[in-house]
C-alpha cells in the first residue's frame, strides 16, 4: 500500500495542507507546444493566439465530456490567447472534480488530460479508544462509494476534533490518510491521537458572599478534578458547558430571591503544564428580596378579581421565587379556562421596595389577543408516535393559543425522558389570528439492560439482571423485567404501564412478581406469587389517586421444630391463595420546583385482602415526610413519620407473611426481623412480626469540608419506633407489647462512579433483651 503524504495533523482549528498530487496547482502546468500550422506565430510585439479545430479529452471515467467543455469555455475554431487557456485550466481545477489537470495544445487539437478523484472504498477511524466508530462515522461527509473530496475530508477532520473537544480532550489530533486501491479507489483513514483529558483543576468564585464556593460548585455541571478524576467525566473542561453553568447559577440565585444576580465574567486559565484549566466565575449577588404585597386586579369587565385572589397562595414575607409566582399565574389562567374565559391572561406587574427589600406584585387580569391554534406539527420523532407528544399538550387544533401553556407543554415533553432535545415554537398560521405550533424533537435511547450488584452486611452479596424500556414501541409505555438472586432470596418481577390509557391522563399498569426467601434471620422459608393491575390519575396539582386489584398466593415452609407454635400453625395452614383491592393517595410537592429548599410528601395506602383465603384483613399504612435546607442550603434536614395497621375481618389470626416487620430500612441499628413480638418460650425466639408499627426518623446531611468533587458528605440520624400487636399470644407466652426502640448514629455518603454508597454506624439507645442489633450497615448499588 502507498500512502499519499502531505496532510497536516489537526488540533483545534485544522491547518490542513493540500495533498501532493491532489489538486496541487503548483505541480500542474499548461504545456503550450507551438507546432507548425497550429496557430499564428506572434511577433515580439504581438501576443500569441491559438485556434483549435477540435478539443480532445483524455482520462474521463465518470464525468461527461460536455461537463469538461463547459468548464473549459473554449469553442472549436475560436481564436484564444494564452490568458484564456489559463482561465479555462483554472476553472477545471477549481471545479473540485479532478485530482490532476493538464491542458496541452497539439497542432490544431487542444488536448485536455484529466485524472478524476477516486471513489472512496472504505472510511475508517484508527487510534480512537474513548469514542467508538459508531459515533464518528454518521457525522462524516466522506462516505463509502462517494467521490473523494479533500474539502469534505478537511471538514471531517474538524468534526472529529470537535467531538473530542466536547469531551474535554482539547489536545486531540487527527491526521487523514488515503490508501490507493485498484480501479481508482481509495481507503480513507483518519488517524487519531486522542491526547489526555483536559481537566478542570480548580473552580472558584469571586464576589459570592451569601453562598460558599463549595455550595455553588454543587450547582454547576462542570466539576472540579479530584481523587476520582480517572473515573469522573464531568471534571473535563468543555467550553460549551460554561454557558450552561452561567444559566444554572442565575436560576439558583433568582430562585432564592436574588433577582439582580449576574455573572460578570468567567476566566479560564491554562495550568503551567497546560493539561488543566483554572476557572473563575465573577459574580454580583445583589440583595435578597422577599414578597411584599400581593394583589389581584381585573381590567376585564365582568370578571371578579376576588375569585382569582382566593387561589393565590403566596405569603407576604416569603423569599421571592419566580417559579412560585409563575405557578400562581398558571393556576389563575387555568381557572379562567374553566370559567370559559379562554383569552384571559394574568400579567404580573412587579414593583420594588428597595428600602424594605420587598417586591410588591400586582396580578392583573387582562384580555389577551384572540389567537387560535391552527395545527401542531411534530418532526424528528422517528420512533415515538405523534400522539405521545400530543398528549403533553393541553391544547388541540382549534383551541385558544396560550403562550404559557406552550412553555409548560415544552417542559412536559422534555420531562418524558424520550428525547435528547425538544424545541417548541409558535409561528404565524394561514390567517392573522392563527398560529402553528412546531415541535422539533431529537430521539434518545430509552432502553437499558443492566447487571447490578448489591452488597450489605445483612444480606451479603447479591446480583440482578434488569431490562427496562421507557418508550416501548414508541408508544410512551413502560416495560421492565428483573431477576434478582441473593444469598437468601430469589426474586422475579415484570411491570407494564400505559401512562395515557384511553387517551386520558390515566395510568394503567400491571405487575407480577415471584419471591422466594430462605431467611437468614429466621428459621422458616417463604414463597409468594402476585398479579396486580392498577389505575392511577391526578386529582389536583400535587396529589394523585390510585386503585388496584390483585391476586396472590403465599406459602410458609421449613419451620424449625424449635420455633414458636404460632409459626408452626402458620405453616400448617398451607398455601393461601386470595385476592384483594386497594386504594392509594399521594400528595407530593418535592419535585414541583416551587420552593427549591423545601418539600413535603404524604402517602396513604389502604387494602382489603385475603378474599378467598382463610384470613381476610384490612391493612392501612401512612407516611409523612418533610425536607428543608438550612444554613444557605448547606444542610439538608429530613423528618419522616410512618405507621401501619393490620386488622382481621373474619376473626382469623394473621400469618407472619401478612404482618409488618421492621429492619434497618425503617429503624436503623436493628437487624432485619431484629425486633418485635416474640415467643419467649420458644428456643429460637424468631420475630413474629406485628399488626401495628410506628416509626419516626430524623436525619441531617451536610458537607464534611472535603472537596465537593469527591462526592463525600456526612450525616447524623435519630430513629425511634415500635412494632407490636398479635391476634393470638398463645395464652400470654408471647410478648407483643409496644416497647419503644430508639437509636442514633452517623452516616457517610459517597457518590461513587459505580453507584451511591452509604455507611451507617448506629448506637441503640432503647431495646429489649431479645432484639438483634446491627450497628454497622454498608450498602452500595451498582450498574454496569
Amino acid at each position: 500500500m502507498a500512502f499519499i503524504e502531505g496532510w497536516g495533523s489537526v488540533a483545534g482549528a485544522p491547518a490542513f495542507k493540500t495533498l501532493k498530487g491532489l489538486a496541487n496547482s503548483s505541480g500542474l502546468a499548461i504545456f503550450l507546444a507551438i507546432s507548425g500550422g497550429a496557430a499564428t506565430t506572434p511577433t515580439p510585439a504581438q501576443a500569441q493566439v491559438y485556434s483549435f479545430s477540435r478539443v480532445e479529452i483524455e482520462g474521463t471515467q465518470r464525468i461527461e465530456a460536455a461537463t469538461i467543455l463547459s468548464y473549459l469555455g473554449i469553442a472549436q475554431g475560436e481564436t484564444v490567447g494564452a490568458a484564456q487557456l489559463n482561465d479555462g485550466y483554472q476553472r477545471l481545477v477549481g471545479s473540485g472534480l479532478f485530482e490532476d489537470v493538464q491542458v496541452v495544445p497539439r497542432g490544431n487539437t487542444l488536448v485536455v488530460k484529466v485524472r478524476e478523484y477516486p471513489t472512496i472504498n472504505v472510511v475508517s477511524v484508527e487510534g480512537n479508544r474513548k469514542v467508538k466508530d459508531s459515533v464518528f462515522l454518521p457525522l462524516l461527509k466522506s462516505q463509502s462509494r462517494r467521490v473523494f473530496s479533500p474539502a469534505a475530508a478537511e471538514q471531517d477532520v474538524q468534526t472529529i476534533v470537535e467531538v473530542y473537544q466536547a469531551q474535554g480532550r482539547l489536545a486531540a489530533r487527527v491526521t487523514p490518510r488515503i490508501i490507493r486501491r485498484a480501479n481508482n479507489r481509495v481507503d480513507l483513514v483518519f488517524e487519531v491521537i486522542e491526547g489526555k483529558n483536559t481537566e478542570v483543576e480548580r473552580l472558584s468564585f469571586v464576589g459570592n458572599r451569601k453562598f460558599s464556593d463549595s455550595r455553588l460548585r454543587r450547582v454547576l455541571a462542570t466539576k472540579q478534578a479530584g481523587i476520582l478524576r480517572a473515573l469522573v467525566q464531568k471534571d473535563s473542561y468543555v467550553p460549551d458547558r460554561i454557558e450552561f453553568d452561567k444559566r444554572v447559577l442565575k436560576d439558583f440565585y433568582q430562585s432564592r430571591g436574588y433577582v439582580d444576580f449576574k455573572t460578570t465574567g468567567v476566566t479560564s486559565e491554562f495550568s503551567r503544564e497546560r493539561d488543566a484549566f483554572f476557572i473563575t466565575f465573577q459574580v454580583e449577588e445583589g440583595i435578597q428580596y422577599r414578597f411584599g404585597d400581593i394583589t389581584v386586579v381585573s381590567e376585564v369587565n365582568g370578571v371578579d378579581a376576588a375569585e382569582f385572589e382566593a387561589i393565590q397562595n403566596i405569603r407576604s414575607g416569603n423569599v421571592f421565587s419566580p417559579a412560585q409566582l409563575d405557578n400562581v399565574v398558571a393556576r389563575m389562567e387555568r381557572l379562567a379556562i374553566r370559567n370559559g374565559l379562554d383569552f384571559l391572561r394574568v400579567e404580573p406587574r412587579v414593583t420594588r421596595d428597595e428600602r424594605n427589600q420587598l417586591l410588591n406584585v400586582e396580578l392583573v387580569l387582562t384580555r389577551g389577543p384572540r389567537i387560535i391554534v391552527e395545527r401542531i406539527d411534530i418532526e424528528g420523532n422517528a420512533t415515538t408516535l405523534d400522539r405521545v407528544v400530543r398528549d403533553q399538550f393541553r391544547v388541540v387544533e382549534g383551541d385558544p393559543f396560550n403562550p404559557r401553556e406552550i412553555r409548560e407543554a415544552t417542559e412536559r415533553v422534555r420531562a418524558l425522558g424520550f428525547f435528547a432535545d425538544a424545541q417548541v415554537e409558535a409561528r404565524p398560521g394561514s390567517a392573522p389570528d392563527q398560529v402553528v405550533i412546531d415541535v422539533d424533537v431529537e430521539e434518545a435511547p430509552t432502553g437499558s439492560l443492566g447487571i447490578g450488584a448489591v452488597y450489605s452486611l445483612e444480606s451479603g452479596i447479591g446480583f440482578n439482571i434488569a431490562f427496562t424500556e421507557r418508550n416501548f414501541l414508541g408508544r410512551g409505555q413502560f416495560l421492565s423485567a428483573s431477576f434478582q438472586r441473593g444469598s437468601d432470596n430469589l426474586n422475579f418481577s415484570f411491570r407494564f404501564a400505559e401512562p395515557a390509557f384511553l387517551g386520558r391522563d390515566l395510568e394503567f399498569g400491571f405487575e407480577t412478581f415471584y419471591q422466594s426467601t430462605n431467611q437468614a434471620s429466621a428459621r422458616y422459608n417463604t414463597r409468594s406469587l402476585a398479579f396486580r393491575p392498577s389505575l392511577a390519575f391526578p386529582i389536583s396539582e400535587y396529589s394523585r389517586l390510585g386503585v388496584r386489584v390483585y391476586a396472590d398466593g403465599t406459602e410458609i415452609t421449613g419451620v424449625s421444630a424449635d420455633s414458636s407454635q404460632l409459626l408452626k400453625d402458620d405453616a400448617a395452614r398451607g398455601r393461601q391463595i386470595g385476592g384483594g383491592l386497594g386504594l392509594s393517595y399521594s400528595y407530593d410537592t418535592r419535585r414541583t420546583g416551587l420552593d427549591p429548599s423545601r418539600g413535603f410528601l404524604f402517602k396513604l395506602d389502604g387494602d382489603i385482602g385475603g378474599i378467598g383465603s382463610d384470613y381476610q384483613y384490612a391493612r392501612a399504612t401512612a407516611l409523612a415526610q418533610a425536607q428543608t435546607k438550612v444554613w444557605n442550603d448547606q444542610v439538608t434536614l429530613l423528618a419522616t413519620v410512618e405507621g401501619g395497621l393490620l386488622h382481621s375481618l373474619n376473626g382469623a389470626s394473621s400469618r407472619v407473611t401478612d404482618r409488618f416487620r421492621l429492619g434497618p430500612s425503617k429503624l436503623r441499628g436493628f437487624s432485619t426481623n431484629g425486633l418485635g413480638p416474640r415467643d419467649l418460650n420458644a428456643v429460637n425466639q424468631d420475630t413474629l412480626g406485628g399488626n401495628m408499627f410506628a416509626v419516626a426518623r430524623l436525619e441531617a446531611q451536610f458537607p464534611l469540608g472535603l472537596p465537593e468533587e469527591y462526592g463525600i458528605t456526612g450525616g447524623l440520624f435519630a430513629d425511634a419506633g415500635t412494632l407490636w400487636g398479635l391476634d393470638d399470644t398463645l395464652g400470654g407466652t408471647i410478648d407483643d407489647s409496644a416497647h419503644l426502640r430508639s437509636s442514633i448514629g452517623a452516616s457517610i455518603f459517597w457518590d461513587t462512579p459505580i453507584g451511591p454508597l452509604r455507611f451507617n454506624y448506629s448506637k441503640v439507645l432503647a431495646k429489649e433483651s431479645y432484639d438483634a442489633e446491627n450497628n454497622f450497615e454498608l450498602t452500595i448499588s451498582a450498574q454496569f
